[in-house]
């Protein structure tokens, strides 16, 4: 599942939670499928700050990529 899809039903979720739809059962279920498309989307981020870098021009004109976390 893509993190636009997880986030999409995890918003539905959370509007359907919030406004006191449906029943006890329901709403329990409804919150343990919330919780694991809350842990997915966060592994999708996870993965995907690793992934994004940080174009810099070194001294030499040439061009590399570094970790965003490392600010120069």
């Amino acid at each position: 599942m893509s993190f636009e899809q997880a986030l999409k039903e995890l918003e539905a979720i959370v509007r359907k939670l919030e406004a006191g739809q449906g029943e006890l059962e329901g709403a329990i279920a409804d919150y343990e499928r919330g919780t694991l498309l809350q842990s997915h989307c966060q592994k999708k981020l996870a993965d995907a700050r690793m992934k994004v870098e940080k174009i810099v021009q070194t001294a030499g004109g040439r061009l590399s990529a570094v970790p965003l976390d490392e600010e120069k």
